[in-house]
């Protein structure tokens, strides 16, 4: 796959508007340990008709977590390495049914450099392991490249004021419109929501084609329908 040149054409260009409101890496990160497939997540290799770029928000990821200076969770949620609104939980491979790729190859550890590199996009050095050996595999041999493509994408993305919109009742169809209203080339219907079983925002997501442009979500990518009431955490003060 030729990475710059499907990636240059996939969305629009906009202006970046990062969501980590500050992040400091730290000169050396935890080496992540090895992922492999779980026994009730088989390896699927069906042919890649698509793309799902999946975004966080990471209050509510944080307001969820049992310890926020665990391993696994301290650099996004302690507040030690910064403060993060919007951030990149992957870029997944698609197929036309729920039966996505995954766990496409065996994965090796992800090189510090490209940790270090993504580690203010995805603040999570074994998340980013987690990506690259499920998804990621299915993709390229190469992490670097998995997720420099992965980069260019969430680069591209603009963010509605969420504190604005934190302050008024939501629902998912008007989370939809806040996006499709900033970010040219992107319409409600390529834009999926995900909330918990509380009704707070966790995921929107860009459902993209082939050669990773913007296109309408299938039926099992929506989320949750338009007319749910969502809830949005508000972001830490500082």
């Amino acid at each position: 796959m030729r990475w710059p040149s499907a990636v240059a054409l996939a969305l629009m260009p906009v202006a970046v508007q990062a969501q980590a409101l500050s992040c400091s890496v730290p000169g050396r990160i935890p080496v992540p340990r090895l992922e492999q497939n779980p026994r009730d997540e088989p390896v699927r290799r069906p042919p890649v008709t698509g793309y799902k770029l999946s975004m966080s928000w990471s209050p509510q990821h944080c307001a969820r977590v049992r310890n926020p200076k665990d391993a696994r969770d301290r650099f996004q949620c302690s507040g030690e390495n910064g403060r993060f609104g919007w951030v990149l939980h992957g870029l997944w491979p698609e197929a036309d049914t729920r039966d996505y790729p995954q766990w496409c190859r065996p994965a090796k550890i992800v090189p510090q450099a490209v940790l270090k590199k993504h580690l203010c996009m995805t603040p999570s050095a074994q998340l980013l392991q987690h990506e690259w050996a499920k998804h990621g595999t299915c993709m390229s041999p190469h992490p670097a490249a998995y997720f420099r493509a992965a980069e260019m994408l969430f680069r591209t993305v603009r963010f509605p004021d969420m504190a604005k919109l934190g302050a008024q009742p939501q629902t998912t169809g008007s989370i939809r419109r806040a996006f499709a209203a900033i970010n040219p080339g992107i319409r409600e219907t390529m834009i999926g929501v995900s909330t918990d079983r509380d009704g707070w925002l966790t995921e929107v997501s860009y459902c993209l084609g082939p050669r990773m442009r913007p296109q309408a979500c299938k039926v099992f990518q929506k989320g949750a329908p338009d007319r749910k009431t969502v809830r949005i955490r508000p972001m830490p003060r500082g």
